[in-house]
């Protein structure tokens, strides 16, 4: 059968349209491409061969991903045939998305999750890797590649459309109804493969849909809305399956930073265990999303400089690593830790601060937990830190300015109490006229390096008449913030 000129269109716009529809049917036609999950346990062995036509490249590298890396750990050399030969056999790749690319920064993913074995065979051209793409072996490959190729044919439908249509209201349909063809698109994928990488890749980017009304039709406050969508966040993501972390970034790393730096961004620390614990525990049956996230939480909060977020350490210690639950860390790592979590648990807001007895640099002893008044301020600091040279000048004058308006004592220790540094100790009170409770760290009722955790200084700590711990890693200018707000101070 031959075509006449007038069965076939020149219109871009229309080939455009025909090329969805075409690859759509096939997308769709193809199926279900498992009638139940396969294997997605770690693989012994692999070979991949790849090749290119028109391929100006001689070096092809094998990657992965994992949290929020790239990582490459095979090479190949191009054959005499054209093609890139990956092969290994003792080599253990774990289920995931994977990646070619080349020295010039092509690159085509692929995936590893649900085949017998992987002996896959790619071919493809220059240029445009992923649209070309073909591959033997591997119904997940099919599955995704044909999704891509798909999803290009839509935005180039998209980008052809506002080249030549002049009416903005009408490209704005077209360009909706694409969209929400891709979106159709996505849940069939969804729906006939629930156990295909693609699905989990889909399903793990998906915001939740936060309601106006509850079930009695009452609307929502706002921190009703903003607690539904913290308790759903992750309701589409697969935190069971150990594929879900080696994917881009975008997938679950950046998602993990958006819900712990703007979704409980200034929260107090017992709403962010509450959410964190929710996260880490649905993770449990993944040994590495479970690593993942517990690592980097517990890092994160160990780190903060917000003064109450040691809580959310110290809690996540108690919770999983003290019972024994992460077992990839060695025993050194774990005694730090707990360590680390006890003595920050004597040290946290609201808690008792351990008593010190001291001398002042006339001999006499004083105790802490004997001053009568309303506010303690507690800080270690030393004359040969260079932070402590800036900021206590710039403490002790605000102290100075609420002290006796807000009933302040204060406890100032040597951190530093040995024969070189108290010369220095003596002429830098002198020269700042500090004239507060100066205390030689050198004798004292307990170790209170180990108890207050002294690594760094200053440290500064303000205390109520109980001598209960008010607030902690504060700087001259927060010091003065919170005695404001404690005391309703508005100038």
């Amino acid at each position: 059968m031959t075509l006449s000129k007038k069965m076939i269109s020149t219109n871009p716009l229309r080939c455009m349209r025909n090329a969805v529809c075409i690859l759509l049917a096939m997308l769709l036609l193809a199926g279900s491409i498992e009638a139940k999950p396969k294997k997605k346990e770690p693989y012994k062995g692999y070979r991949f061969t790849l090749t290119i036509f028109d391929c100006k490249d001689t070096v092809m590298y094998l990657g992965n991903y994992y949290a929020g890396g790239t990582y490459a750990f095979d090479t190949a050399r191009i054959s005499p045939k054209g093609m890139f030969v990956f092969e290994k056999k003792d080599r253990v790749l774990k289920p995931g998305l994977y990646f070619f690319c080349s020295p010039s920064g092509n690159y085509v993913e692929f995936a590893v999750y649900a085949e017998e074995t992987l002996k896959f065979d790619f071919v493809t051209e220059e240029p445009g890797w992923q649209t070309n793409m073909r591959v033997k072996g591997s119904a997940e490959n099919e599955l995704l590649f044909r999704y891509h190729q798909t999803n290009r044919a839509c935005y180039r439908s998209i980008d052809s459309a506002q080249a030549v249509m002049t009416d903005s209201a009408a490209f704005q349909k077209f360009r909706r109804k694409k969209l929400t063809q891709m979106d159709s698109i996505k849940e069939a994928i969804i729906s006939q493969n629930p156990n295909s990488l693609i699905a989990l890749l889909m399903n793990a980017t998906r915001e939740p849909q936060v309601p106006l009304y509850d079930a009695d039709s009452n609307r929502l406050s706002d921190r009703q809305r903003w607690e539904y969508y913290m308790e759903h966040y992750f309701d589409y993501s697969k935190l069971e399956d150990d594929a879900l972390i080696r994917t881009p970034d975008m997938i679950f790393h950046k998602r993990l930073e958006n819900y712990l730096d703007q979704g409980l961004h200034n929260a107090p620390p017992e709403t962010i265990i509450k959410y964190v614990d929710m996260l880490i525990d649905r993770s449990r049956p993944s040994k590495e999303n479970f690593r993942y996230l517990v690592h980097t939480i517990a890092e994160k909060y160990l780190q903060s400089t917000v003064m109450s977020y040691d809580a959310v350490y110290v809690h996540l210690v108690q919770r999983y690593i003290e019972p024994g639950l992460c077992e990839w860390m060695s025993p050194t790592t774990v005694d730090e830790n707990v360590k680390r979590a006890t003595t920050w648990d004597n040290l946290l807001i609201g808690k008792v601060a351990p008593e010190l007895i001291l001398k002042d640099s006339a001999g006499v002893f004083h105790s802490m937990h004997n001053l009568p008044n309303k506010y303690t301020l507690l800080v270690f600091w030393s004359p040969t830190c260079g932070h402590c040279k800036t900021m206590i000048p710039e403490l002790y004058n605000k102290y100075q300015k609420y002290r006796d308006r807000c009933d302040i004592g204060s406890f100032a220790i040597l951190s530093e109490p040995d024969e070189p540094t108290r010369p220095k100790w003596y002429e830098f009170i002198r020269k700042h006229h500090l004239d507060w409770l100066n205390l030689d760290g050198g004798e004292a009722n307990i170790d209170w390096h180990e108890v207050y955790d002294v690594v760094t200084t200053p440290q500064i700590y303000l205390l109520d008449r109980d001598k209960k711990i008010v607030a902690k890693k504060l700087s001259a200018d927060t010091f003065e913030q919170v005695i404001k707000a404690l005391e309703n101070i508005k100038d």
